[in-house]
Order: C-alpha cells, then structure tokens, then sequence
C-alpha cells in the first residue's frame, strides 16, 4: 500500500506526472495502491487530470498545488491522484463526460472528486485559490466537500450513483441495430458549408479555432465527387489561412494546438505530435486535389520540424512541446516567448535594411498582436514588396529565405519550451502514416523515415508473442494496455507504410493489429467497438469513441483500417465495419459532422474502394510520382511480387493459404503492370500509368452512370 504522508510522482516516467512530484501534495498515480488507501480510509478522491502542456494546469499548480495550506486540506481530507491524460484516455473520456454533462463545458486541468470505488459526486475544471467571478476559491471548496462528505454522505451517494448512471448512459449506449447510412457524404459536406467561416476560413464565427481535419477531407471529397466550387473553395480558404498566419510557425514549421482568435493569428503555443501528424496528412490531400505547391511545402516544413524537434534518435516520435518557456534566470515561464518577435529584436540580428523587408513581410511591428510582440504571419505578398522595395521577386525571396535563416538559428539561443518525450503508440500511428503518404507523394527518403518509426515501436511496445501493444514508451519503461486507439491508429501507420513501401512485414503487422482489435475490443453481441479492452481495467464505464475529438474518431479509423485490410485479410473485417454502420447510422445520419470520420467510412463502405493492384519488382518514380500526386481518395495500393512464386513466399509469411481477391492472378506482363478495380469492375492489366489513372477515373464514383 502506498504512503498516505509521500507524494509518489518521483517513480512516474510521465513528463506531467513529474512536474508535480515536488509538490506538497501527497499526490499518487492512478494505481490500485492508491485506490486501496481511499478504500481503508473512507474518503473520496481528488482526482486532478491534466497533461504537460496545459496552460492553466501550470496555473492551478503554481496557485494551489504548491501551496502548503492547500496542501494540508488535500492531503488530510482526500486520496489526491494526479493522472496523465495522454497516458491514461480512459479515465479522461469518462470523467470528461460527466463534466460537459454537469457544466455545459469540459477541458483542463479537470477536476474530480470521486468516490473510493470511482464514482465522480463533483466536478469542474481550473479552479481559484480564491473564488472569483462565480467559481469558487478552490480552498474553500474542499472545505465544503470534505464537511459534506461526514454530514451528507447520503446526498453524496446518491449524486455518485445518478452521475455514474449517466455516463454510462452516455458512453456505452449502443442503439438498436437499423441500416447503414447512405448519401452521407454529401450531407456533411453541406453542414460544414453551412457552418464555414468564408471571411477567415475555418468553421464558426467566432475564436477560438481549431483544425478540423475530417470536416477538411470530407470537403475534398464531396468537391472531387460533385465539383461543386464551394466545397472546394472552404478547403483552399481553410489551408491558406492556417497555414499562412500564426497558427503555423513561420521559421520553424509545424502546427501550434490551435487560433485563440477568429483570423488564426494569435495561437495557443503548444505543439502536439497529433496536430503535426494530421494537418500535413491533410495538406498532402489538398496538394493532390489542387496541385498548389504551398501545400508541398507547408508539409515538407511541418515534417522537417516533427523529425528535428519531436524525433526519438532511435526512430519514434516524442508527444508535446510546451506552450511556454522557462527564463533560467528568474525561473518564469512566459507563454509564446519561443515564437514571438519585437522590429528591434529582429533589426538587431537582420541589419535594418532586411529587417525592414522581413517586418513588412510578417507584420512585425510595433504595436504586435501578442502581448507586445509578434506572432509572424504572411502579412504581404512577395509580389507587393517586390514593387515596394524595386527588386524582382526572386530577390526579394532570396533575401526572405536568408532572414529566416538567420532568425531561425538566433531563436534557437532562446530559452526552450519543454519537451514532453513520452512515445505514444498512438501518435506514433498518425505520424507514421504520414511519412508514408509524403514518401508516396513528395520523396520516398519520408518512408524511410516512417519505417524507422515503425520499428521503433514495434520493438519497444508490440509483444508477438501475446499479440498485445502497450501504449507508452518512457526512457526505456514501458507502461499501460494499449487501447483501440493505439492499434487502430497505428495499424493504419503499418498499412500506409506497405503501400508506400511494398514492404510485406509492414502489411503483416497491420493484419496481426487489426485481428488483435477484433479480439480485445470488438464485442460480437453488441456490435461496437470499445475503446478499452475487454481485458482491461475495469471502470465505472467502458467508453467507446464515435466523434472526431482533437484526434480522429478511434472507432472511425479502427472501421477503415478493416475496411482496407479486408480485402488481404481471411477474416470477415468488412461485416465487423458493416455491423457498426448499422448499428449507428441513426447517429451518423442525424449529425455527420460529428462523425465525420465514421461519415467518410460509410461513404467507403457505399462506394466501394479503389483497388490498384500493382505488380512489380518496385514502382518506377514515374508511377510513383503520378500515384503520389493524384488525389485518389479510398485508394489501397496492392502492391505484389512480380510472379506468381514471389506471391507465395509473401503468402506463407502472412500465414495465408491463399491469395486474397487482390492479389490473385494478377502477376507482372511486360514491364509493372497496375490492374485497377471498384465494387468488382476491374480494369484489363495495364502496363502504362495514365491508362491505369483514366481507368481509376472511368471507376470514380462521380461517374458512375
């Protein structure tokens, strides 16, 4: 049993958990040994829920955690747990819920008091020292709750047991079975129309704004569909915007977690592996659609940041940076001070004639947008400062590049955000795919890069032997059960990256993934998907995660994944994904923007994929080049042997009897040789790469008689 006078955190591996490890609070992990305390003790649990680059967590720790008398309330009157979020999504999905149930609102540092067996009785987000503005002084608040618990316990119990009813009723309501949603492309392509910002770009008419990639694909894909203009446009408004003000760091590249304003100007600072996973995803989509090289390079810049700055030596990916930075001198931590620019900081290092140019460039002046200083944003075209300043725009580009250059290696000097170098299986997935689908479109050197990554993980968190994926890798210690997100998502990592590579050991994984998620996460009777284990621990509630949060939908991805690898695969994948369909196509229908990823599921499901099935010793860089920039979306490259005897070894190492529909009978001819198929019509072999991509375009759904 753990020490009820000791703070524990000393013996976490988690970044967040760390941070509070000197605390005066006794905090503890979440573990049975502090479960156990608040058990033989009889009082309830404070559960604090945050993650190292929260921004008001640090708040409430510097106001409320590291005060002694605070301290003493918590420690005497409750079992303080502090819990990692990123490391432990269950338990955030669950409490979060009963906080936007009882609020109207959610988000972090939550707070929860519990039960010792884990039924929440009150809840709420950043709290005061001292009360303020209707929210009560935190101090004052575990007064309140520690006397009611000795006086009130009925009443207590009473609320635990309604708030868990309702969270349960909230996560694990699985609706009767009806039919799969149909035309529900379309109709979330007009909802997320409806909802545009077409001033600003992005969604809502108001700050702060968030990416929101799925509403991106599912505009891409309606537009590639209807070629109505609108949708497309929403999609360029959308890119341009985030990717040329301060959402985007304009030395550094990559993604900050999102615009506090309506213009995307002023950001929230950190950086999170997730964001700079799926907006590059995003950005190749809409380089292949339009062909607009900004795209290319806005992800070539966001992956070169993601490999320099979140890069394991080893091959995986670390979490977060910060959204602040820590003076060495005065031990003060300043949000933004990485990123942000002053005219005399910037003369200081440029000289005052480039200054000048860099200034105008990136709305550098006096005034600032944040707190004094500059966030840079494309604030001039070149082509207006070509004229101003009397240079042709190669000149004034040259010029530009070289500021950056220098101001780039400057800011390097500046204190650092802190890193959070925890590798997340999961994460892991969504940056791996995206490194594959760059290998495919802009250089194959980016799925060298998603190949290490792979592997990394896969030693460090896969056991073969028992088929399971741990969720966390930290300095060398690897902790907690993966859950659907972790093998969904970096099934569909190990999937991108065969087709990027034609690497079958990659396609191995992803099936020996996605029969895992059939096993542990797939319950049969219901028909769903849950987010934790079968196995697992259990909780008040077992989540399951059908919207698009800040990551993709977990039940989303887990469904296309096994839609892709149904077509390799021996087991019926596609009736698990016809089951869910089914199962919420009310939901799906009802609100498709919500569910945008499991809406782009249903569309597959209805039209079909795109099978190329290409036969070939390697794909020439024509081919690669041709298949890499046009935008096929459902698109599962086949890659295979050339012959019919390099099939069978490939076979006996995916254990497979027999060839797979996709694969079957369709060796090399003369020369690489792609055969093309949707919803069983199928192309003759073809040897040449344009009748191979006008018989992918006779196949398009759009032309579909």
């Amino acid at each position: 049993m753990s020490e009820p006078d000791r703070n524990r955190l000393d013996e976490e591996e988690s970044p967040y958990l760390r941070q509070h490890a000197d605390n005066p609070v006794n905090w503890q992990p979440w573990d049975e040994a502090a479960l156990e305390e608040a058990r033989e003790r009889d009082v309830p649990i404070f559960l604090s829920v945050g993650y190292s680059a929260c921004h008001w967590c640090h708040v409430m720790e510097e106001e409320s955690f590291e005060d002694e008398e605070i301290a003493k309330q918590l420690n005497e009157g409750f079992v303080p747990i502090k819990v990692d979020r990123e490391e432990r999504p269950d338990l955030d999905s669950i409490y979060q819920t009963i906080c936007q149930l009882v609020t109207r609102r959610g988000g972090w540092p939550l707070s929860v008091w519990l039960t010792p067996d884990g039924r929440p009785f009150y809840v709420g987000t950043y709290f005061p020292r001292e009360s303020r503005r209707g929210t009560p002084g935190f101090g004052d608040l575990l007064d309140n709750l520690a006397e009611s618990w000795g006086s009130d316990r009925e009443e207590i119990e009473n609320r635990a047991d309604q708030w868990t009813r309702a969270i349960t009723d909230q996560l694990e309501d699985v609706p009767e079975a009806g039919t799969r949603p149909e035309g529900v492309l379309i109709e979330a392509a007009d909802a997320a129309l409806r909802g545009a910002d077409r001033e600003h770009g992005g969604f809502g008419e108001n700050g702060p704004k968030f990416p929101q990639t799925a509403r991106l694909e599912v505009l891409l894909r309606a537009y590639d569909r209807t070629e109505r203009r609108p949708y497309g446009e929403i999609v360029r408004e959308t890119l341009d915007a985030m990717g040329s003000r301060g959402m985007y760091d304009q030395l550094g590249g990559g993604f900050h977690r999102y615009a506090t304003d309506r213009e995307w100007v002023v950001p929230h600072f950190e950086k999170m592996l997730y964001d700079n996973a799926e907006l590059p995803r995003t950005y190749l989509a809409g380089y292949r659609a339009t062909g607009e090289k900004r795209y290319a390079d806005t992800v070539r810049e966001t992956l070169a940041f993601v490999d320099r700055e979140l890069g394991h030596p080893e091959g995986g990916f670390y979490s977060t940076l910060d959204a602040q930075s820590e003076d060495p001198e005065t031990g003060e931590r300043e949000e933004g001070a990485f990123y942000v620019w002053t005219p005399e900081e910037v003369k200081e290092i440029l000289g005052e004639e480039v200054a000048e140019l860099f200034c105008d460039r990136y709305g550098v002046d006096q005034r600032g947008n944040f707190e004094g200083k500059t966030v840079l944003t494309l604030a001039r075209s070149v082509g207006s400062l070509a004229e101003e300043y009397d240079m042709d725009e190669p000149e004034v580009e040259r010029h530009l590049e070289n500021a950056r250059t220098e101001l780039f290696t400057a800011r390097e000097q500046r204190p650092r955000p802190r890193r959070d170098e925890k590798i997340l299986a999961s994460w892991n997935g969504l940056i791996i795919s995206t490194f594959a689908e760059a290998g495919l479109t802009l250089d194959e050197s980016y799925a060298e890069r998603a190949v290490s990554a792979l592997e990394f993980v896969r030693e460090q968190l896969w056991d073969a032997d028992e088929k399971r994926l741990s969720r966390r890798y930290k300095s060398g210690a690897v902790k907690i059960d993966g859950y659907l997100e972790d093998y969904a998502f970096l099934a569909r990592g190990a999937f991108d990256t065969y087709q990027a590579t034609g690497e079958v050991e990659h396609l191995g994984f992803a099936l020996d993934l996605a029969r895992a998620i059939e096993s542990e996460f797939w319950d049969g009777e219901r028909e769903t998907l849950y987010f934790t284990s079968e196995a697992g621990e259990e909780l008040v509630a077992r989540p399951q995660e059908l919207t698009d949060q800040s990551t993709p939908s977990s039940l989303g991805v887990a469904c296309d994944v096994l839609l892709s690898l149904s077509h390799f695969a021996e087991t019926d994948f596609e009736g698990i994904v016809e089951a869910v369909l089914s199962r919420y196509g009310d939901r799906v229908r009802g609100n498709p923007l919500e569910h945008a990823t499991l809406a782009l599921v249903a569309d597959r499901f209805e039209t079909g994929s795109l099978e190329l099935t290409v036969a070939a010793d390697g794909i020439p860089e024509d081919w690669r080049e041709r298949l890499g920039g046009t935008y096929l979306p459902n698109r599962i490259l086949a890659r295979r042997p050339p012959t019919e005897a390099g099939l069978e070894e490939w076979l006996d190492a995916l254990g497979l009897e027999e060839a797979p529909p996709i694969w079957a009978e369709r060796e090399r001819r003369d020369g690489p040789t792609a055969y093309v198929c949707r919803s069983f019509t199928c192309s003759p072999p073809v040897t040449d790469i344009e009748e191979a991509l006008e018989w992918a375009d006779d196949l398009d759904p759009a032309n579909a008689e």
